[in-house]
């Protein structure tokens, strides 16, 4: 299956030119042809294709099926952009294949990017969507002060787990697998190469975060984000076997 993405598709009932585009020039999409477009907010359309037009397919939409996600929380991604933008490109696409809900970039003391382009990420997760077959688009946030982060996250749900990844051991850190709880909600913060400050660590232990490790192996940042989804991810299997 290939999957396209509009979120206009249900009022328009046609491609925006960009997949449209993708679909008459490049797949060779032709009237009659039945695709399947999502609108990014959990539905997917099954679509037959009345004119292969380049700038706009218009579109008769036969089915609407909607998708729930396969795992049981909501996951929160809170990650110093990292140095290396591409590294930061390869963190949100893998993030988003596996499943997550929002991705948050940070800016931190030691964050060394200090600007951020959200529009490309935003980009690449619409493309990591369509290719994982999942049908809602997760939240890319502008690059937010840490600061700023802390105080929306003392606003949370208080049955919010909140965890941040931490490598010092000046501070006592707890392991991932044991904050996991089946039904609540996870935030995780990632912190840049220079790691969090004092300062930030006890900013986020009074927003009600728990210093974790990953395991006894220093991990790159982007690492450190997806070892510890896919940790969540794995947990979360575990506590649902039915939903394999």
């Amino acid at each position: 299956m290939i999957q396209f993405h509009d979120p206009d598709i249900a009022r328009t009932h046609r491609l925006c030119p960009e997949e449209s585009a993708h679909a008459v020039r490049v797949l060779r999409q032709q009237p009659g042809d039945t695709i399947y477009v999502t609108d990014g907010a959990g539905k997917r359309y099954e679509c037959i294709i009345l004119s292969a037009d380049a700038k706009g397919c218009e579109l008769d939409i036969v089915n609407v099926f909607a998708i729930d996600q396969h795992w049981h929380n909501r996951f929160t991604l809170a990650v110093a952009p990292t140095k290396n933008m591409d590294r930061m490109e390869w963190m949100v696409e893998k993030a988003v294949e596996m499943g997550v809900n929002e991705i948050v970039p940070l800016k931190c003391s030691r964050s060394e990017r200090k600007n951020l382009r959200t529009d490309r990420l935003v980009k690449i997760a619409v493309s990591a969507m369509k290719q994982s077959l999942k049908t809602v688009l997760p939240v890319i946030s502008d690059l937010t002060s840490f600061a700023d982060f802390m105080r929306k996250c003392k606003e949370s749900d208080p049955a919010t787990i909140k965890l941040m990844g931490y490598c010092s051991q000046e501070i006592e850190r707890r392991r991932l697998v044991d904050e996991f709880s089946p039904e609540q909600d996870v935030i995780i913060l990632i912190g840049p190469e220079g790691d969090f400050t004092p300062e930030e660590v006890a900013m986020a232990m009074d927003a009600g975060f728990v210093p974790v490790t990953f395991g006894n192996t220093r991990l790159r940042t982007e690492t450190a984000a997806i070892a510890a989804l896919q940790t969540l991810h794995v947990l979360d299997l575990i506590n649902h076997p039915e939903s394999e």
